[in-house]
């Protein structure tokens, strides 16, 4: 049974995403998708509830999804609402450049977005201004701090490069926002919050995006694709 087949059965809460079955918040929008945002947001963020300072939003990033689409969510527990923007994911994972996460890496050097939950710290002044930094929590994302991954601004990431090139360019591994999202970032998960990154796929109907399929190279260390022309290249988070 695939994936769409077990969405169809009703089992997608259960199997696919294995989630709890009680929802943590009443979702205004009645959309399936925000429901089961809202279930993934309480389960991680119950995982480090001991380490959090605000326990009111929840970040979840789907790079199940394409790069044109509203795949970075803030889940707001409390309101029960849920709001979508666009991010960018590190060319290490999508070396083709073609808007698609093929995969994920812990890494140092691999350029890579990394999979699992984080506590966001703090903001600091970096290459691009203001950004936020991320300590990673989990065994495929606890290289987050010393790779400098953080969540910053970046004009690839804006609507105007979608507009023009059909995807956003590609940070260094970075979750990288248009300048007006990424104000939105800092108010809503600076300081204490849970970030929870995967690949989902889930969009608003609550059906799932089957990504592209790629075999990962054997050595992502050592990774490190071309610049192409245009590209901002420069890992923002050197503190």
């Amino acid at each position: 049974m695939n994936r769409r087949q077990l969405l169809s059965s009703g089992l997608l809460a259960t199997a696919a995403l294995a989630l709890p079955t009680r929802l943590p918040a009443q979702v205004r929008s009645g959309n399936p998708r925000d429901s089961l945002l809202a279930e993934i947001a309480k389960r991680e963020q119950a995982r480090i509830d001991h380490l959090l300072w605000r326990r009111d939003i929840v970040g979840i990033a789907d790079f199940g999804l394409h790069s044109s689409a509203e795949r970075f969510h803030f889940v707001d527990l409390e309101r029960g609402v849920v709001d979508s923007y666009l991010v960018s994911h590190g060319d290490g994972s999508d070396p083709e450049h073609d808007g698609w996460l093929n995969w994920f890496s812990n890494a140092n050097g691999s350029h890579c977005t990394s999979k699992g939950l984080y506590l966001t710290y703090g903001w600091y002044t970096g290459r691009y201004g203001t950004s936020i930094r991320l300590n990673g929590v989990d065994a495929t994302n606890s290289n987050a701090l010393d790779r400098a991954i953080v969540m910053h601004r970046a004009g690839y990431a804006e609507r105007s490069h979608l507009e023009k090139w059909g995807r956003l360019g590609r940070s260094n591994g970075c979750f990288a926002m248009g300048d007006a999202d990424f104000k939105l970032a800092l108010l809503n998960l600076g300081g204490g919050r849970a970030l929870y990154a995967d690949s989902l796929g889930l969009q608003p109907d609550g059906t799932i995006v089957e990504p592209p399929t790629r075999e990962a190279p054997p050595d992502l260390k050592i990774l490190s694709p071309e610049n192409p022309a245009g590209l901002e290249q420069i890992n923002p988070g050197a503190y």
